[in-house]
């Protein structure tokens, strides 16, 4: 008596199969994101445009002493009086505005022949080039300066000119 094998053809997963599957899936997605963290990258990336933006009025800071042998006067933070994201012709097209929208830069002289340029950096302590490492406010920031509304808003990062320190 012959013996009759059936033979099971499977023709895709089982519910447990893919069970298993998602799950090993999400728990690599979420390590993914962990480690990436995306909030974080667009801190250090809006903390990279301020540093640069600061490092160009800087730039255009020096050549603006060296045809007027002092530093422009500073008006309610501002330089002479612009506006942040006005036209400083023949320094700057643009001095550049700060990416978020409650955020401002603050530029300060006291006597023309130093400057003080500050920010609020969303990383505060955790970026090296923070004044302090708390992420508290500049040591030498003026009296009423503020870079931006609401709490947590800190000038922590300062450039100044060469013979000071923020």
């Amino acid at each position: 008596m012959p013996i009759i094998m059936k033979i099971k053809n499977h023709r895709g997963f089982t519910l447990i199969e893919l069970i298993v599957a998602i799950a090993i899936l999400s728990v690599m997605a979420i390590t993914a994101i962990a480690a990436l963290d995306p909030f974080a990258q667009f801190q250090k990336a809006n903390d990279a445009k301020r540093k640069g933006d600061l490092s160009q009025v800087q730039k255009a800071l020096e050549v603006y002493y060296q045809d007027n042998n002092s530093y422009p006067a500073s008006s309610g933070w501002k330089i002479n009086g612009l506006s942040w994201g006005s036209n400083w012709q023949p320094y700057m097209n643009v001095i550049p505005s700060d990416p978020s929208a409650g955020k401002n830069y603050v530029y300060y002289t006291p006597d023309g022949q130093s400057y003080y340029l500050y920010a609020s950096l969303d990383r505060g302590g955790k970026d090296p080039q923070a004044c302090k490492n708390d992420g508290s406010a500049c040591a030498n920031l003026p009296s009423g300066a503020s870079c931006g509304r609401g709490s947590g808003v800190v000038c922590n990062f300062g450039i100044v000119s060469p013979d000071k320190s923020p």
